[in-house]
């Protein structure tokens, strides 16, 4: 028999037996294994795909629905505590084994998630279950050195009708939705046409009136020009004729 072992990084093994006050972890490595004198064994890091199936569970407003669930966990090779927790929960036993109790563990969590939320909430928002879900196994497997990677909500079914009846009101709502948003867009299209026809309305007036203006002080400014060129012309009269004596007015023309 070899003394050295060695395991994938999907592995860890356990080295236990004597020389040593407590088992020997290797997650994915080599280790040597004095023979007859200690043991070695190895426990699997693969990540468990499992389906989560609660069937006919009592909502909180006395509903029942069956939901199915998809979660995906393993065994955490990386955190010590975690792995040490796993050996001793798990060593030994076979995957169907760490399977089945990750399974059930799940499957209560899942239940009990259920009973505390309405068909609505679970039915309208499949993240907030999912998220609650996961968070309370993840606390409770955590303790048996499992991680709990994801957790999807995949269906939720009833035998009653009362999702297609939920359904139908969502569609109805949805389409009546539809219809009272085309309508308040076509107002507030017709609002922002007329709004903008009255701007230009407005805009136009107001060059009309700066029209107006500059075309009434140009008629001011020459009529004001007009007057005082006549009065000049006037003043320019007068002095000429102050200034030509009156006798050269009055002589007659030579024969």
């Amino acid at each position: 028999m070899m003394p050295f072992h060695t395991c994938g990084p999907n592995e860890v093994m356990v080295v236990s037996g004597c020389c040593l006050s407590k088992p020997l972890l290797v997650p994915g490595g080599r280790a040597f294994v004095w023979p007859v004198l200690q043991m070695i064994q190895k426990i699997s890091l693969n990540t468990m795909t499992l389906q989560i199936q609660s069937d006919h569970v009592y909502t909180q407003l006395g509903v029942a629905i069956s939901v199915t669930g998809i979660a995906q966990v393993k065994i955490q090779g990386q955190n010590k505590e975690m792995l040490e927790a796993a050996c001793q929960q798990f060593l030994g036993k076979r995957e169907e084994d760490i399977r089945r109790i990750a399974q059930e563990t799940l499957e209560g969590h899942q239940r009990a998630i259920m009973g505390n939320m309405t068909v609505e909430e679970i039915y309208k928002d499949r993240k907030k279950f999912s998220r609650a879900v996961f968070e309370v196994a993840s606390s409770d497997l955590v303790n048996m050195g499992i991680s709990v990677v994801s957790y999807t909500l995949k269906d939720i079914k009833d035998e009653e009708g009362y999702l297609k009846a939920l359904g139908k009101s969502r569609t109805a709502q949805v389409k009546r939705d539809a219809r009272i948003g085309e309508a308040e867009a076509r107002r507030d299209a017709g609002i922002k046409e007329a709004m903008a026809e009255e701007e230009r309305m407005a805009s136009r007036y107001l060059n009309d009136i700066e029209i107006a203006k500059a075309q009434r002080d140009y008629e001011l400014k020459k009529a004001s020009f007009d007057q005082e060129v006549l009065t000049k012309k006037a003043q320019a009269e007068l002095a000429y004729d102050l200034q030509v004596p009156p006798l050269l007015l009055l002589q007659p023309p030579s024969s």
